[in-house]
């Protein structure tokens, strides 16, 4: 394994997952809500797309990449419509508690799926991937070890900030009352509503 090009892809995967956008905050949301497994799960979700889409990159598949591209307007409508749902979800939501947990992404199979789903439909993700791990690609030996390596080492960072920011959150989820976690639904549901009108409002100002 070529280890400088691992730190490199592992350096990418940390930096593109820690921004807060959509996907963090609804890992947030999830660890507080859930507990620190479900908030990991759905951001190991996320991780998980930006290796899929990361392997696009480092394997230069032109006619996979240039559909990705071709399909990203339906895609980020597809995503803004599936931030919307989950955002109403969120402000209908019933707070949990240690006697009844809510119902909303309750298992980690199902919080990794709809955040898997959601990052695919980030058109951001296909091109920011796209372009950053063709161009690693192209300073390196284009054989199947090193796309494995690139796209292993952004897995992994990306899963690594996962990992951080609902062990984080989770160690306060215990302080926190049922007031402020109907306060943090409500907020994290208008949030996303807002997240879905802006990727809707900067398609249609194309």
């Amino acid at each position: 394994m070529d280890f400088a090009l691992f730190l490199k892809a592992l350096v990418i995967g940390l930096s593109i997952a820690a921004p807060v956008g959509p996907i963090g905050l609804l890992c947030i949301q999830r660890t507080l809500a859930h507990g620190r497994a479900i908030g990991f799960f759905s951001g190991l979700g996320a991780a998980l797309a930006d290796a899929f889409y990361g392997a696009i990159g480092a394997l230069g598949v032109s006619a996979v990449i240039s559909t990705m591209v071709a399909a990203r307007v339906p895609l980020a409508l597809g995503g803004a419509a599936f931030l919307a749902w989950m955002g109403v979800q969120l402000l209908r939501a019933p707070v949990a508690t240690a006697a009844r947990p809510a119902q909303d992404a309750a298992t980690p199979l199902k919080a990794m799926l709809s955040v898997f789903v959601l990052t695919l439909a980030n058109p951001m993700t296909i091109l920011s991937f796209i372009a950053v791990f063709a161009s690693i690609a192209t300073t390196h030996v284009g054989s199947a070890g090193a796309a494995a390596t690139m796209v292993l080492g952004v897995f992994l960072g990306s899963a690594l900030w996962w990992l951080g920011l609902s062990t984080a959150v989770g160690s306060v989820r215990h302080k926190l009352g049922a007031g402020a976690m109907r306060f943090i639904n409500r907020l994290s549901g208008v949030v996303l509503l807002a997240f879905a009108a802006w990727q809707i409002t900067s398609l249609l100002m194309r």
